[in-house]
C-alpha cells in the first residue's frame, strides 16, 4: 500500500526564481543607505577590510581600491555588489535582510503572493539551501584569475575543468552524453560563502508578523524549524573549532577524488573507493583523507541563560545552547546581554548516547544574527544632538553635580558617595610601562555602613549603568565562583576554564554585596584581582593567567551589625589590612539620628512611594542611566596627564596625609593606613575628575576634590566630637575649612606650614551654597577666637596651633 502524497503548499521552483530576481533587481533606497548597509550589515564580521589589507598583494589591493571607487561612483544593486565581492574572495558572508525581501515582496503587488518571508520564517533551515541554490545560479565571475595564493580547491577545480576538456576532445561522440567528471563536486564544497538571514525588525511595517525577543523558557515545540529571536545573557563560550562540512579523499589506485558531505553531528569516514573504475576492476582502492581539499567552517558553542527579570519566583534560570558558524563566531563574549536570531532545531542522539537517552532528544539554536544590547563604552556612538547638549551643559560648570545627582536619584542623600561612584564609573588612566609593568586605572570602592543606608540599592544601580556589570553577594559566591572554575567541556571533552564573576566583569564593574560575610579563604582570591587585575590559575594541568580588568565595588556591614563607637574603627571594620589598602576610597556610612536629616529622608521616601518617581532636583536636571552611560563613554575617551606643578602639589598633600595618620594612631582614631596606594588612589580620582571635564591635563582643583573625597570618607568618625546642636552657618563653614586643612585641599606650597589659599577656600565655601557675607562673618568670628588669622594682605589663611606638633613629629621620625 502506497502512502498518500500531500501537495506542497508552496512551489519551491517559483520561489527560487523569485529569490534570483530579488538578488538581481533589489536596489537600496538611497546611495547613502547602500553605503551604510554595505559597511554595517553585509560584512557582519567587521574585519573584512583588515583581512583584505593583510592578505592581498599590491596588485590585488590596487584592484580592490579601484573596485571600491567604482562602487562608490555607481552604487546600484545591493546584493549583486555583495555577490561580486564574494566571487572576488573579498568577503565570505552573505546576510539576507528580511526587511529587504519584505519590501520586494510588497512591490510585486497583491495579485501575486509567493509567501517568501513567511515561508522563510517557518522553515528557515530548508530555505537556506533554496536561497543558496539561487545564489549559485547568478553568482558572477571573478574579475581575476586564480593563482597559487588562492584556495587549493580553486586550483583543483581549474585543473579538473582543463582535464575534462581534454577528455571530451578525445572521447567518441556516443560517450558525449555522459556527465562530466566535475559534477561530483557537491554544492556545499563549491560555495565560498555562508548565508544567513537577518530577521524582520519589530519596528518595521510588518511588526504584526514579527514578534519580540523570546525568553528561553518561552521557546516551545511549536517553534521547531522557525526563525526566532531569543534574549539572554551569555554564561559560557567555547573555543573555536573547525567543523567539517565536506570531507575529501583521494584513491591510491585510480586517483579519483571522492567528496563526502557531512550533515550530522557524527559520521563514518569512507574507507573503500566507490568510483566506477575501482568497481569495474574490483581493486577496492584505499582512500586517504585530503585535508586541504576538504571544507571546514569555524564553529563555536555558546550557552545563554535567561535574564533575572524573566525567571518566575521560585524557579531557576533555564539555559539554551547556541551554535555559531562562520562569521558569527567571536561576536559574543561571556557576560554579554544579546538577542540571538536563529533556527530552533532538534539534535537527536546517535550511537551509544542514543541508548542512554532513550526517547529524549536535545535542542539547540542555529544562530543567524546577533544583536548586542549593552554596548561597551568604546562602541557607543554619540549623536550630534547629544554632543550639542553635552557642550552646553559643560559650559555651565555644574556637570559634576548634575551627573552625581543622577546616580540612583531615588535614594536620599549620600552626595559624596554618589560622586565617588561616578568617578569609579569613569575611572583613571591605565598605564603600561616599557618593561611590561602595568599600573591599574580602575578605582575600587568599599561602602562600610550600618544596615538600612541603601548600600545594596546603590550597587544594583551601578550594575545597571555599567556596560558589563555583575552583581553577586558574599555568601552566594565561592572563591572559584568569583575567579574561575575548571570543568570538562561537553563538546570537546577537554578540561577547560569557566570564568567566574570577576572574569565576566572584565572591562566593567563587579559589585560584591555582603562583603564581610565571605569566608577568609574566598576573600583572598580577590587580592590579586584588585591590584594586579589578573587571575592566576594552576589547576588540573592548566596553568594560565586570565584578565580581570574590573573595578570592584564592595558593600559590608561592621563587625556586630551596627557601628560601635566605643571600640576603635579597625575593630569595627574587621577586614584585613592587606585588603583595605587595595581600596582607593573606603566610606564609613553611619546611621545617626538627627531631626532635620531624618525629616528630609522621610519626606523623600514617602514621595517616592506616592508618585513612583524621585522628587525634582534643585537644578531640575536628572539624567537617565542610558544618558549617564553616554557621558561616561565620552569622558573615558580622554587620557589626562599630570603636569609638574600638580605633581609637586600631590607630593606635599601625601606628606601631610602621612603626618595626620600618625597623629590619628596616637589618639586611636586611625581609620585606614595611609600607604603609597593611597597616593595612587588620589591620582586616579584626580584623573577621573579631569576626564569628567573633558580635559587633557589634571589641575590642582581636581587634586583638591580627590583629597576631599578621601577625607570625607572618614568624616563620620569625628562627628561624635562635634556639637550636634550647633547648626549655625559659621560653625558649618568652620568644619568645612577644617576638613579642607586636614585633607590638604587648597594648601599653599607643600602645606607644611598649614597655610590655605583664601581665594580657593572662598570658592569652595560659596560652591557649597553659603553666601559671601556668611563666609566673611565666619572668618572674622573665628579670627577673634584666635583659631586662625589672615596673612599676606588677606590672601592666606593660617591656623594658630598651640605648639609645633608637626616639627616635633618630624624630629621623632628622623
Amino acid at each position: 500500500m502506497t502512502l498518500l502524497t500531500h501537495r506542497s503548499i508552496v512551489n519551491y521552483e517559483e520561489q527560487q526564481a523569485q529569490f534570483e530576481d530579488f538578488l538581481q533587481t533589489f536596489k537600496s533606497s538611497s546611495t547613502e543607505a547602500a553605503e551604510q548597509l554595505q559597511g554595517l550589515n553585509l560584512g557582519e564580521d567587521g574585519l573584512s577590510d583588515e583581512y583584505d589589507f593583510m592578505d592581498e598583494s599590491d596588485d590585488g589591493a590596487a584592484g580592490q581600491r579601484g573596485r571600491r571607487q567604482e562602487r562608490n561612483r555607481d552604487p546600484k544593486k545591493k546584493y549583486m555588489q555583495l555577490l561580486q565581492d564574494v566571487a572576488n574572495r573579498v568577503t565570505s558572508q552573505i546576510t539576507i535582510d528580511l526587511d529587504d525581501l519584505d519590501a520586494y515582496e510588497k512591490s510585486l503587488g497583491d495579485e501575486v503572493d509567493f509567501k517568501l518571508v513567511s515561508s522563510i520564517e517557518k522553515n528557515a533551515y530548508h530555505y537556506i539551501e533554496v536561497f543558496s541554490r539561487a545564489v549559485d545560479k547568478i553568482m558572477p565571475e571573478p574579475v581575476a584569475e586564480p593563482n597559487f595564493k588562492d584556495d587549493v580547491l580553486d586550483i583543483i577545480m581549474t585543473q579538473r575543468s582543463k582535464r575534462n576538456e581534454t577528455i571530451q576532445e578525445t572521447q567518441s561522440a556516443e560517450d558525449a552524453a555522459a556527465p562530466p567528471p566535475e559534477s561530483i563536486f557537491p554544492p556545499a564544497l563549491t560555495r565560498r560563502y555562508t548565508l544567513n538571514f537577518k530577521p524582520i525588525t519589530p519596528s518595521g511595517s510588518s511588526s504584526e508578523r514579527s514578534s519580540k525577543a523570546l525568553a528561553v523558557r518561552n521557546v516551545r515545540g511549536e517553534h521547531l524549524g522557525h526563525l526566532i529571536t531569543v534574549r539572554g545573557i551569555t554564561t559560557r563560550v567555547s573555543d573555536i573549532k573547525p567543523s567539517v562540512q565536506v570531507n575529501a579523499y583521494s584513491c591510491d589506485r585510480c586517483g579519483c577524488e571522492i567528496f563526502q558531505p557531512v550533515t550530522t553531528k557524527q559520521f563514518t569516514p569512507l574507507v573503500e573507493c566507490p568510483s566506477e573504475e575501482c568497481k569495474k576492476n574490483n581493486t577496492k582502492g584505499q582512500l586517504f583523507l585530503s585535508t586541504r581539499a576538504s571544507k571546514f567552517l569555524p564553529f563555536q558553542e555558546i550557552k545563554i541563560q535567561e535574564m533575572a527579570d524573566q525567571v518566575p519566583v521560585g524557579h531557576i534560570p533555564r539555559q539554551l545552547t547556541v551554535h555559531c558558524h562562520g562569521a558569527l563566531v567571536r561576536q559574543i563574549n561571556p557576560g554579554d546581554v544579546v538577542d540571538i536570531a536563529g533556527i530552533f532545531l532538534p539534535t537527536p542522539y546517535t550511537g551509544f548516547k542514543a541508548i542512554k537517552a532513550g526517547l529524549l532528544t536535545d535542542t539547540y539554536l542555529e544562530a543567524q544574527y546577533v544583536n548586542q544590547h549593552k554596548k561597551a563604552y568604546d562602541d557607543i556612538v554619540l549623536a550630534q544632538p547629544t554632543l550639542r547638549r553635552m557642550n552646553e551643559l559643560e559650559r555651565t560648570g555644574q556637570l559634576y553635580e548634575y551627573l552625581s545627582r543622577s546616580i540612583a536619584p531615588e535614594i536620599f542623600g549620600h552626595a559624596d558617595v554618589k560622586k565617588a561612584l561616578l568617578l569609579q564609573l569613569i575611572g583613571g588612566v591605565t598605564k603600561e610601562m616599557g618593561d611590561g609593568m602595568r599600573i591599574r586605572g580602575d578605582i575600587n570602592i568599599c561602602l562600610m555602613g550600618d544596615p538600612g543606608v541603601a548600600k545594596s540599592q546603590l550597587l544594583k544601580y551601578i550594575t545597571k549603568v555599567a556596560p558589563r556589570g555583575v552583581y553577586t553577594t558574599g555568601r552566594g559566591s565561592s572563591g572559584v565562583g568569583l575567579t574561575a572554575a575548571v570543568m570538562r567541556d561537553p563538546v570537546t571533552d577537554e578540561m577547560v576554564l569557566e570564568g567566574g564573576a570577576l572574569v565576566l566583569a572584565d572591562n566593567g564593574m563587579c559589585c560584591i554585596d555582603e562583603f564581610d560575610k565571605m569566608d577568609d579563604g574566598d576573600r583572598t582570591a580577590i587580592h590579586e584581582v584588585m591590584e594586579q587585575q589578573t587571575i592566576s590559575i594552576s589547576k588540573a594541568g592548566i596553568t594560565t593567567t586570565l584578565n580581570a580588568r574590573t573595578s570592584i565595588l564592595a558593600a559590608a556591614n561592621p563587625l556586630y551589625g551596627r557601628y560601635n563607637p566605643r571600640i576603635s574603627p579597625v575593630e569595627n571594620i574587621n577586614l584585613p589590612a592587606a585588603l583595605l589598602s587595595r581600596f582607593d576610597v573606603l566610606f564609613l556610612i553611619l546611621d545617626t539620628p538627627s531631626r532635620d536629616s531624618d525629616e528630609e529622608l522621610a519626606r523623600h521616601v514617602t514621595h517616592v512611594h506616592m508618585y513612583n518617581a524621585h522628587p525634582e532636583a534643585p537644578g531640575g536636571i536628572i539624567f537617565s542611566p542610558a544618558e549617564v552611560r553616554q557621558w561616561v563613554a565620552r569622558a573615558r575617551s580622554f587620557r589626562p596627564v599630570v603636569p609638574k606643578e600638580v605633581s609637586d602639589y600631590m607630593v606635599g598633600a601625601y606628606v601631610r596625609m602621612r603626618q595626620q595618620q600618625k597623629r590619628d594612631e596616637g589618639s586611636k582614631k586611625a581609620f585606614t593606613h595611609t600607604s603609597p596606594r593611597t597616593l595612587l588612589g588620589v591620582v586616579r580620582l584626580a584623573q577621573a575628575l579631569a576626564r569628567l571635564r573633558f580635559a587633557e591635563e589634571v589641575i590642582t582643583e581636581d587634586v583638591d576634590e580627590a583629597l576631599r573625597i578621601t577625607e570625607v570618607s572618614k568624616a563620620s568618625l569625628y562627628a561624635e566630637e562635634r556639637n550636634r546642636d550647633d547648626h549655625t552657618p559659621s560653625s558649618k563653614i568652620y568644619h568645612l575649612i577644617r576638613s579642607m586643612a586636614a585633607s590638604g585641599a587648597a594648601a599653599v606650597g607643600d602645606g607644611s606650614r598649614g597655610e590655605l589659599d583664601l581665594r580657593r577656600v572662598r570658592e569652595r565655601v560659596l560652591a557649597k551654597g553659603f553666601t559671601a557675607d556668611q563666609f566673611e562673618q565666619a572668618i572674622d568670628e573665628y579670627a577673634l577666637l584666635d583659631v586662625w588669622q589672615t596673612a599676606a594682605e588677606g590672601t592666606r589663611l593660617v591656623f594658630i596651633e598651640a605648639g609645633n606638633e608637626d616639627q616635633d613629629m618630624g624630629d621623632d621620625d628622623f
